[in-house]
């Protein structure tokens, strides 16, 4: 299939990649400044098995879409969706790129892509990609019922402006995108004549100023031509990390804080990002991680409650409340976390699979929070480190002891497991629980909690990973996103 004239002279590479380390790679081509991660999601992006090319990928829906879109005097609908992907701003949800956009069909909008450090955040950009966005919705799927256009990376937007994660002004920003991001949406799928006798779902406004030149004044106008326009069918949300956002570059799923300021291949680009808008230099960056000092604010769950509840009222779907409220029968109260805390970040690989432990500590040294990365894995494995740390920090502001869930977590078995590179105090894991168990132990409790003593499974280059005499093969790209 021949490709989009958006694509001409973008220099491309060939990279074999696949969805997870073990699944069978294909050769994939992408634009050849983007990251290996971006490969292994094409690979789960695009239907079979065989050679893909993203562009070629990109056509095989925007072709049909562009027709539709001529037949409804849509103008250049094609054309902005390839520059939205080739800038990596926007993209489709999984359903869209393998033709089945299904009952909820839905785009993702990568925030810091519409940022530059010099000129700032593009308001005008980012209202018509939304536009886009809902107009590519629609146009693939006029008779669903509700569609998602979503922002992801909000973290790492607010750390190019500069802004806490925590802070108010940051949740003022979060709230105007919202806003913005509701209104265009509503305005495109009421359509050129709204239902008169629809009964018009109001809601809230959002805040009349924020940081970001322009933003509030756009939520502003685009609530008033939503609310005029007479739309009711739901089409904005945010959604769960998925390949998309591997694809985009994205680094911490929807409206997420960052887990921990570094990734595989180091600082994170919102890491960077929060450093050249504080002017904060890489010599006095390492001073202060060498003090003991946080370069980079880490948000606490209540940090994302607080971040929830300031979007929640402006969009149609968002996922839960990321808090849990205490048991009626345990009135225990929560100890918060202080705004700037110590702690460390540990990087290592348990049987080849890479993890990053972020912890937070109170003032007096306890343990109060940690983060699980893997970078490695797929989205759902993602989603239950991230859910397992939660839950564990929780239980720890509530006053569980930390010993209680070493004793609970230690010696867990099944995969990924084996020999732990990277960290001094633990040799060999028989699981990523039983690794974070026994890691917090020896840094928290001075307490050394012998491996199982059961047989762990060998090193990979040891023993294939079926039950079969399978040849060894080349290490796997896997999609990385540290999500929240």
């Amino acid at each position: 299939m021949k490709t989009d004239r958006t694509w001409q002279g973008v220099r491309l590479r060939q990279i074999d990649a696949a969805v997870d380390p073990d699944s069978p790679t294909r050769p994939v081509r992408l634009p050849a400044s983007w990251d290996d991660a971006a490969a292994a999601a094409v690979c789960e992006l695009a239907p079979g098995t065989g050679r893909v090319s993203l562009p070629a990928l990109a056509q095989s829906w925007i072709l049909p879409l562009s027709a539709r879109a001529k037949e409804a005097g849509v103008a250049g609908l094609a054309d902005r969706l390839h520059t939205l992907l080739l800038l990596r701003q926007g993209a489709p949800t999984e359903g869209v790129w393998r033709g089945s956009p299904g009952d909820t069909p839905g785009f993702v909008l990568n925030l810091p892509a519409f940022h530059d450090t010099a000129a700032g955040f593009d308001v005008e950009a980012f209202g018509d990609a939304v536009a886009t966005a809902a107009e590519a919705l629609h146009l693939l799927a006029p008779h669903a019922t509700q569609y998602a256009v979503s922002m992801a990376d909000l973290a790492g937007l607010l750390a190019a402006l500069g802004l806490e994660y925590s802070s108010k002004p940051a949740r003022d920003v979060a709230a105007c995108l919202a806003g913005l991001l509701r209104g265009r949406v509503d305005a495109v799928l009421a359509g050129p004549q709204p239902d008169l006798l629809a009964a018009i779902p109001s809601w809230p406004a959002a805040p009349s100023q924020c940081v970001v030149p322009g933003l509030a004044v756009a939520a502003a106008t685009a609530r008033a031509a939503a609310l005029r326009s007479g739309s009711v069918r739901p089409g904005t949300a945010i959604l769960a990390p998925s390949a998309t956002d591997a694809l985009l570059g994205v680094e911490t799923g929807g409206i997420a804080p960052a887990f921990a300021p570094v990734g595989p291949n180091g600082l994170l680009r919102a890491t960077r990002a929060w450093m050249t808008a504080r002017g904060i230099s890489q010599d006095a960056a390492l001073a202060a991680a060498l003090a003991g000092e946080p370069v980079v604010p880490i948000a606490a769950v209540s940090d994302h409650a607080a971040m929830h509840d300031a979007v929640a009222p402006l969009l149609n779907t968002m996922p839960a409340r990321p808090t849990a409220s205490p048991s009626p029968a345990n009135d225990t109260k929560r100890e918060e976390l202080p705004s700037r805390r110590r702690g460390y970040t540990q990087k290592a690989a348990i049987g080849g699979h890479r993890v990053f432990l972020r912890t937070g500590e109170y003032a007096d040294g306890r343990l109060g929070e940690i983060g699980l990365a893997l970078p490695r894995e797929s989205a759902a494995v993602r989603g239950l480190a991230d859910a397992f740390a939660a839950a564990l920090s929780v239980g720890l502001q509530h006053g569980t002891p930390l010993d209680a869930y070493v004793d609970a977590l230690a010696h867990a078995r099944f995969a990924p497991a084996g020999a732990v590179e990277g960290d001094a105090a633990i040799d060999r894991a028989s699981s990523i629980p039983d690794y974070v168990a026994r890691s917090l132990a020896a840094s928290y409790l001075g307490r050394v909690v012998p491996a199982d003593g059961a047989a762990l499974p060998p090193e990979p280059e040891e023993t294939p990973l079926l039950p079969l005499d399978l040849p060894r093969r080349r290490a796997r790209v896997a999609l990385r996103l540290v999500a929240g």
